[in-house]
């Protein structure tokens, strides 16, 4: 039976409730502004379900008002004339105040999303840190070549031709709320290297890092107007976010479903997309495998994060040879896993990030049992008050099962046997993702043959969840377009102009 840790309340930094006791506002033009209607919505503490602030809920007027921000600062502002030197400073002074604020950050984001305050404080601050500062080197280094001409219908004409890349423009980001803080600055941190302005909409049931982000921001010296934070709701400000004229390109991550509709809004003045979206990803043990690595690795794939990762290792393939073995290795290890409150210094598990949450993902545990799947380890709902499951390993599955088949986005892995690679691989590539997967195995040449075959943007391989500034992240088909991170990124917020002169 999974362990809980005790339901105790635990206390956070003055900071942190400093920052919580007050009605949070929303950042436009460098001011923080109640919401046009006068409108706050409740933001919830997952872990109890008790309120845990109120924030201005954002609606159709307040994005006009943040993109007419963001479109002053882009094109005439002294945002317009900032060197890109002058970017990577603030960017680089960004990155040092949130490294002095890690612990504040790491407690609102644990109190916020549910998450481990032990997983925030130890990879979501420091990627963040890292990912601005890595940015922030970019700046000076966004470039254009020069390029020889071959015009044979001009004979004995010549002409210089070069490339330039100039800054997309206004974008809207709108971002999850499985990692509020990382994903912010995963969008933002190449958008302002690159020089464009920003409308950030955080996810309304995690909006608190974003908006002590841009207290940061403000404090860092950014011009009013370059990044503008509008919390709400995804069919009112999202929406409006997605379809509006003067926003240039729309940056989201978040589900397929949601992606499409977001692609669709943004038809109206063809601005750029780019997508992040969901995954179902294949972890594939080989019988060769380091099995305790393995068993070890691929608890990990599913349970990070409480299975909230849009790259969990959820449909997990095992080689026939060691399939028991495997399985009764990671249903122990999700037996012994410690849920609790993410405050909570023994907590390896928080809670699910909502109730909305906690009910699709009882329900996909649900259909799985009326499907026929047994579980090893988990498979229910911990009563007890917040938004907490068990971790859950799933056998007796078939690839049709919708268990396997769909994104259930938390705890719960499916165990699929397997007999040889040749099998396997269709198997892996029967989904309308390609996010990520993983690869165990002591084979050199079979590590680079599955992941050559495995259509996903990410091959772990004796590893997984191991992400760096520098190393470019997104999917194949239906998990998205573009990547983040890398130099990559900047090919999304930036246009290539061409100039040919005739000397």
């Amino acid at each position: 039976m999974t362990t809980q840790a005790a339901p105790t309340s635990f206390s956070v930094s003055p900071a942190a409730n400093q920052f919580l006791a007050k009605p949070r506002k929303m950042l436009i033009n460098g001011q923080w502004v109640a919401s046009a209607s006068g409108k706050t919505f409740q933001v919830f503490n997952p872990a109890t379900g008790d309120v845990l602030a109120h924030v201005a809920e954002g609606d159709k007027e307040d994005v006009n008002r943040a993109v007419a921000a963001a479109r002053a600062a882009f094109d005439t502002g002294p945002w317009h004339t900032t060197t890109p030197s002058e970017r990577g400073k603030l960017l680089w002074r960004l990155a040092d105040l949130l490294e002095k604020n890690a612990q504040e950050f790491a407690e609102l984001e644990s109190l916020d999303n549910g998450k481990p305050l032990t997983l925030a404080a130890g990879a979501d601050v420091p990627l963040a840190v890292d990912m601005f500062r890595y940015m922030a080197g970019w700046a000076t280094k966004i470039e254009g070549n020069t390029i020889p001409l071959s015009v044979h219908y001009t004979p004995g004409v010549r002409y210089h031709a070069y490339t330039s890349r100039e800054p997309v423009g206004v974008v809207a980001q709108i971002i999850p709320w499985n990692f509020p803080l990382l994903m912010a600055v995963w969008k933002m941190a190449p958008a302002l290297a690159t020089g464009c302005t920003v409308v950030l909409k955080p996810a309304e049931q995690t909006p608190l890092t974003a908006l002590r982000l841009g207290e940061l921001i403000v404090e860092a010296g950014f011009p009013p107007g370059v990044v503008n934070i509008v919390p709400g709701f995804g069919e009112t400000a999202g929406a409006a976010l997605a379809a509006h004229p003067q926003v240039d390109k729309v940056a989201f991550t978040g589900s397929t479903e949601v992606g499409k509709l977001i692609l669709h809004a943004a038809a109206g003045n063809l601005k750029k997309v780019s997508l992040e979206l969901g995954g179902k990803s294949p972890n594939v043990v080989l019988a060769d495998a380091n099995v305790d690595e393995a068993i070890a690795g691929s608890a990990n794939a599913i349970f990070f994060n409480q299975g909230q990762v849009c790259c969990a290792g959820s449909r997990l393939f095992i080689q026939k040879k060691i399939f028991d073995k495997v399985v009764e290795g990671v249903a122990a290890a999700a037996k012994a896993i410690k849920v609790g409150p993410g405050l909570d210094p023994a907590t390896q598990m928080g809670p699910l990030v909502s109730e909305e949450q906690l009910h699709r993902v009882v329900g996909y545990m649900q259909a799985g049992e009326k499907e026929g799947a047994r579980a090893m380890a988990g498979g229910h709902q911990i009563k007890r008050s917040g938004y907490f499951v068990e971790p859950t390993v799933l056998v007796d599955t078939k690839d049709s099962m919708k268990v396997v088949q769909e994104e259930i986005f938390g705890p719960v892995v499916t165990a699929l046997p397997f007999d040889d690679v040749s099998e396997l691989v269709p198997r892996a590539n029967d989904t309308i993702y390609g996010l990520a997967a993983g690869i165990w195995t002591k084979d050199v040449s079979k590590a680079h043959e599955v992941a050559a075959a495995i259509k996903a943007g990410t091959v772990w391989v004796n590893c997984w969840n191991i992400f760096d500034a520098a190393l470019p992240f997104g999917g194949y088909r239906q998990s998205g377009w573009g990547r983040e991170m890398g130099h990559q990124v900047l090919d999304l917020y930036t246009e290539v102009k061409s100039v040919c002169i005739r000397l």
